[in-house]
């Protein structure tokens, strides 16, 4: 099962008339409105607000200009306005979003194209020629007002261009990096609403049941907008919106079915076609884009393709491709055919969500190979790789999460060794190195607090300077490493250093990879332990020191708050709960 995580969209959204709109202001307790729109619509907008109107801004602009929003916002302070409402398309609920980031005021939308939107938590932005793009769901309206009658008189041109907007949105959905089953069924309803709709407003820009359809299907693609992550499609649409002034519809339009090739969707040819044959601007050429704008750009091939109008190439079909390598396990044993499939299908699509550059997948490689060549017997990369990730985590927990009447595991770590040397009870397992005196008292139960007599309990840990004993060439033989056996009454004691916070190997692929992110290399303080005895499940743990450094930010997440234990005036005291191995 892959897990997922949907938050649904919190915005209020009405089906119905504009007439509606001072009701709605009431329920959001509006009291005085600035309406943002132009005069076509906000006029009988502004009639139905009545006596909540407190002023209008007819100056909304594309991309929402930072220099737009500060003049509208001084029209909000000398007024006292207690919320917007904005009709229009995505120039006016642009900037009706740009004044609740600052101010924090609710917002009512009456959208008049299919923009979507009015249903994200997304604002771009433009200064000095660069437009950025924010998420936060300060600028989710609080309420959106559908009337399917506004949209009737919208220019079959601008309709075509604004669907084409609102089907990109619901197609970014489907390569996501964080789709889910929800968006997919949203993603779907929407594109199969817009291609049917579209072609019907072009024959007929009066048919109400294709605005209907349009309208229903645009509110669908920003909710999936709204629930994941932008993608390419809508980077490059910014990036050439913000630095070349082209307008933003018909943009999203022209590239929609050039960036559906390059990610390897199979219906970008029937998504080119659509396009085609709606009374729209056809190549970015059309919208003034030359190759010489686009020669130093990362995807300047795909741009080409768009500046020139011409059809794109047909991509590979990459869901035939992961089906061939699917079906070449279908010999495997069940649970080998189940790892490799699911392994295969989750890096193809790891793949495609990323777009994946060969000079990336190249430099993944690579990474592997540098951690198998500094990969030895007592310097295990891979180890701290899966650690680092949190993947030993993870498994670990899937292994071993078993009841809770049993002591938490831990992960193993990268430096335990086999057959460590046993050990007589009582005994110093320091031999001598410095470090502040411990002694430990273990004792190891059943679920039903019965003694584990004969278990075998191997401990190991690192030296005062965070140092194991695989670690230091000069140490001769096992070091603050040792195998013990439990006595009758299922108790070990013996003698050893208060364990340090110490970071793991951080001079090769690994370490590199956390100086890159950001993240420390240390480790909280800890003893690790393993208690096996046949008839018992083997618990792989570790204790940590109650106050310890980094117990909130272990490198390789592996502390658990029932593993946190009082070291006290140097002496451990624990009790270890093993469960059988039918449990």
């Amino acid at each position: 099962m892959t897990s997922f995580t949907y938050a649904a969209n919190p915005v209020r959204v009405v089906f119905g008339s504009l007439d509606a709109v001072g009701a709605e202001a009431d329920l959001l307790g509006l009291r005085r409105v600035l309406l943002v729109g132009r005069p076509r619509y906000a006029d009988r907008a502004a009639e139905a607000l009545g006596p909540r109107l407190a002023a209008r801004f007819e100056d909304a602009a594309m991309h929402t200009p930072v220099d737009v929003t500060e003049r509208a916002l001084k029209v909000v302070a000398e007024y006292d306005v207690d919320g917007v409402v904005a009709i229009g398309g995505g120039s006016a609920t642009g900037l009706a979003k740009a004044i609740a980031l600052r101010t924090g005021l609710p917002q009512l939308i009456v959208p008049t194209t299919y923009a979507g939107s009015e249903l994200t938590s997304v604002l771009g932005q433009t200064e000095d020629g660069r437009k950025t793009t924010q998420r936060t769901p300060e600028v989710r309206p609080e309420t959106v007002l559908y009337d399917v009658e506004l949209t009737l008189s919208l220019p079959a041109a601008v309709s075509a261009a604004s669907g084409l907007n609102a089907l990109a949105h619901a197609v970014e959905a489907r390569y996501a990096p964080d789709a889910n089953p929800m968006t997919d069924l949203l993603a779907a309803e929407a594109v199969k609403l817009l291609t049917s709709a579209l072609p019907r407003i072009a024959k007929d820009p009066s048919d109400v049941d294709a605005r209907t359809d349009a309208l229903r299907g645009a509110w669908l693609a920003g909710t999936c907008l709204d629930a994941v992550t932008m993608g390419l499609h809508h980077r490059l649409c910014h990036f050439l919106g913000g630095k070349f002034g082209l307008p933003h519809a018909e943009t999203h339009a022209v590239l929609l079915p050039y960036v559906m090739a390059h990610q390897g969707l199979e219906d970008a040819g029937e998504i080119f076609e659509l396009a085609a044959s709606l009374p729209i601007p056809h190549s970015l050429a059309e919208l003034g884009l030359t190759e010489a704008d686009i020669a130093d750009e990362p995807e300047a091939d795909l741009l080409r393709a768009a500046i020139t109008g011409t059809r794109p190439a047909a991509p590979p079909s990459l869901k035939a491709l992961t089906k061939q390598v699917v079906d070449s396990f279908a010999a495997a044993p069940d649970r080998i055919r189940e790892l490799l499939t699911d392994l295969v299908e989750t890096l193809h699509g790891y793949a495609i969500r990323t777009e994946l550059t060969q000079d990336e997948w190249e430099y993944a490689i690579g990474f592997l190979t540098r951690a198998g060549h500094i990969t030895t017997d007592t310097r295990q990369e891979f180890i701290l790789l899966s650690d680092t990730l949190g993947v030993s985590s993870v498994v670990d927990v899937l292994t071993n999460s078993r009841t809770p009447d049993t002591t938490p595991s831990a992960v193993l770590g990268p430096f335990y060794v086999e057959g460590p040397p046993e050990t007589p009870q009582g005994a110093d397992i320091a031999a001598g190195l410095p470090g502040t005196p411990l002694w430990t008292d273990i004792r190891v139960t059943d679920t039903d607090d019965r003694p584990v007599p004969d278990a075998i309990v191997d401990v190991w840990q690192s030296n005062e300077d965070g140092f194991y004993d695989v670690q230091l060439p000069d140490v001769d033989g096992p070091v603050l490493r040792a195998r013990f056996r439990t006595d009758a009454e299922g108790r070990l004691r013996f003698r050893t250093i208060v364990p340090s916070a110490y970071p793991i190997p951080a001079d090769g692929p690994v370490g590199q990879m956390l100086d890159a992110v950001g993240r420390h290399p240390y480790r909280a303080p800890h003893v690790h332990f393993m208690i096996a005895k046949p008839g018992y499940r083997t618990l792989i743990t570790q204790l940590f020191v109650a106050g310890g450094e980094y117990l909130d930010s272990d490198t390789v997440f592996g502390v658990k708050e029932g593993l946190i234990v009082d070291f006290a005036e140097q002496r451990l005291e624990f009790t270890f709960r093993i469960s059988g191995s039918s449990a």
